[in-house]
């Protein structure tokens, strides 16, 4: 029985993943997956909207104001979703030129609202690889854009669901030792988004383990000078940073198993429709 996996792109990848970034889901209504994209708009936008609400749009407050400027929000992990950081900023901006107390929510609404942006990088993964039929099933292995999330939820995970263990092991316990390590020497200041609004951005990148130890041990008051607290958020900072070599690694590794499998499947069915002629 012939193959019915399609051999042919549905539309271009680059289109896909660029027209997701501008709107959660976009890039897979483009490809013609519409469950795909209502699914995608409605967690990714969903997940910002319940952050705007629990923040009250006061995130970008947090920034200080010799910091503030029209493209200061673009270095922070909500420019993954660039609509949702397009209405935050028209919307809210900056506050409204007096000081508020900001809500009990706000560091969770926060989160939220950058975890939106991170998600919606996958969504973009998912709308590109799904263009070049990457995540069709029969492949061999785990969708390229599921193993890449998995790598940001727990550093070295995406490459352990790859079956290579003893480096998803190295990749774990050195990035979160990096940011135990850099925690520790931060005395648990480095956790805070009101503090530190870009290397707390950088941190995010280092998944679950950051958010749980913020959840823990983040928000408190300092009452007195943190010696090494630079070194410490260098190196809490750096750990997020390198997580994003690991995706890489992992995003580059099933791709090209991946393409090995598309073009094993294509060989194979054009073998079947030569002995069909023949016959």
């Amino acid at each position: 029985m012939p193959s019915t996996r399609p051999t042919k792109r549905s539309g271009d990848p680059n289109v896909a993943a660029i027209l997701t970034w501008f709107l959660p889901g976009a890039g897979h209504l483009y490809l013609g997956r519409t469950l795909s994209g209502v699914v995608g708009f409605a967690v990714v936008w969903g997940l910002y909207w319940i952050g705007l609400e629990l923040s009250d749009g006061m995130g970008f407050e947090f920034l200080h104001k010799e910091l503030r400027g029209p493209f200061a929000p673009a270095l922070a992990p909500e420019l993954g979703n660039l609509s949702g950081l397009l209405w935050q900023s028209s919307t809210f901006g900056f506050g409204h030129g007096f000081p508020r107390v900001f809500p009990e929510t706000v560091h969770i609404g926060v989160l939220c609202t950058a975890c939106s942006g991170i998600l919606n990088i996958f969504l973009m993964i998912k709308a590109h690889s799904d263009a070049r039929r990457l995540e069709e099933p029969g492949l061999g292995q785990l969708p390229v854009s599921l193993v890449c999330f998995i790598s940001w939820l727990v550093p070295g995970g995406g490459h352990v669901a790859q079956d290579r263990r003893m480096r998803g092991v190295v990749v774990f316990v050195m990035l979160t030792g990096l940011l135990v390590l850099g925690t520790w020497l931060c005395e648990g200041s480095n956790l805070d988004r009101e503090r530190h609004f870009y290397y707390w951005g950088g941190q995010l990148l280092g998944g679950l383990p950051v958010i749980g130890l913020e959840q823990v041990f983040g928000h408190p008051e300092v009452r007195h000078e943190i010696p090494y607290a630079d070194a410490g958020l260098v190196l809490a900072c750096l750990a997020g940073l390198l997580n994003v070599l690991a995706i890489l690694d992992v995003y580059t590794w099933g791709e090209k198993r991946a393409l090995e499998g598309v073009e094993g499947s294509g060989r194979e069915e054009t073998a079947h429709g030569t002995k069909e002629a023949s016959a």
